[in-house]
């Protein structure tokens, strides 16, 4: 009870000075009213003894966090403190052509890529510090949040960090010099990371965005691999949703007439681009490959399967292979078609043929009995 007591000793002094009543009505930060030291309050003109100060540490952490002080006629409350957010890094994911040649990528950008921390050759990072180094006591830091990054992959994903959307086009020129099977429109998402050093967990989820206490290089790549992944696969998917509709036509066009048009080639191409898109899907893409950052780290680990469970790309690739079964029991029923359809020309070129035979048979005995009897 003696800090109370001392509180509201502190309060009621506080009121009655003819000094304190006189300040300015403007708010009043509840640290100048109650200083962490003893001098600072004798600044004021009181003193206590000090048996009836409380230390300043007790008083802010044991008894009035979160909790109301009334200094005279104004209310004061003293909020526990949060985890204060430092960064809003803004991610921008974009899929724009089906290959890109890392090797030359890295040759003429080769004092901004940033070493790699794992065997794997699909993709490239660059850096470009374009902002104000930070400076401290020791020397100059460098932030991630202070740099621009671009993950580049070999399937044609590209991964912005901390790029606003005025300056993205210039960035994907650079990607476009290297890329193959320019697509005619362009494909982007959108995500954020949120930097909180004081975060109790290692990352927090959010809509749209993922809070950290802070964004490395290896956080660089985990993000950038899901988001690559995530738009590369909304391309296939839209692939394959064109062939989907495709077949979906030719399946009421067969309701309707009981029979299809469709030329053997075409068949064949449909048949060419559902197998090529479900290996650039498993292959390329790499949706099932082991990632050696999170393997190495549980922290990577569990931002890796968070993304990867936001974005729903094991069940978006289940869709995916439904679609591509439909796709292929459908192209294999045409075969059968085609083949029947072949078949039945076949047989009926015999017959013409045994016809002719028959025909040519017949004319040849009617006209040696002619000679005979004559």
């Amino acid at each position: 009870m003696g800090r109370w007591k001392a509180c509201l000793t502190l309060k009621d002094v506080i009121t009655r000075s003819p000094s304190v009543s006189h300040l300015s009505p403007m708010p009043l930060k509840v640290p100048q009213i109650l200083p962490a030291s003893r001098k600072g309050i004798q600044r004021l003109g009181f003193r206590f003894l000090s048996s009836a100060i409380p230390s300043p540490s007790n008083f802010y952490d044991n008894e009035f966090i979160g909790g109301n002080l009334d200094f005279g006629q104004k209310k004061y409350t003293l909020e526990p403190k949060e985890e204060e957010e430092v960064g809003n890094i803004p991610v921008k994911a974009y899929f724009l052509s089906t290959s890109i040649d890392l090797r030359s990528m890295q040759a003429e950008n080769a004092s901004n890529v940033v070493p790699p921390t794992s065997r794997s050759s699909n993709y490239i990072a660059l850096k470009y510090c374009n902002f104000p180094q930070k400076v401290t006591g020791v020397g100059i830091e460098e932030k991630e949040s202070y740099c621009c990054y671009m993950v580049v992959f070999q399937y044609g994903s590209a991964v912005l960090f901390n790029i606003s959307d005025d300056e993205a086009e210039s960035y994907l020129e650079i990607v476009r010099r290297h890329a193959s099977g320019l697509l005619p429109e362009m494909r982007k998402d959108d995500y954020a990371v949120k930097e909180k050093p004081f975060l109790a967990e290692d990352m927090q989820g959010g809509p749209d965005y993922i809070v950290l206490k802070n964004l490395d290089t290896d956080g660089i790549r985990i993000i950038g691999s899901v988001l690559g992944q995530s738009i590369a696969l909304d391309y296939f998917v839209s692939q394959v949703d064109g062939m989907v509709e495709q077949f979906t036509d030719i399946n009421r066009g067969m309701e309707k007439t009981g029979s299809f048009t469709m030329d053997r080639k075409k068949l064949f191409q449909l048949v060419g681009k559902a197998n090529s898109n479900l290996a650039d899907v498993i292959l390329k893409v790499g949706l099932f490959e082991r990632s050696e950052i999170a393997w190495r780290d549980a922290k990577y680990a569990q931002i890796l399967e968070y993304l990867r469970e936001e974005y729903e790309v094991s069940q978006r690739f289940g869709n995916l292979n439904f679609k591509l079964k439909f796709v292929e029991h459908n192209i294999h029923f045409l075969q059968e078609v085609l083949q029947n359809r072949r078949s039945d020309l076949l047989e009926w070129c015999i017959i013409v043929l045994l016809s002719i035979e028959n025909v040519i048979s017949l004319y040849e005995i009617i006209h040696d009995t002619t000679v005979v009897s004559v």
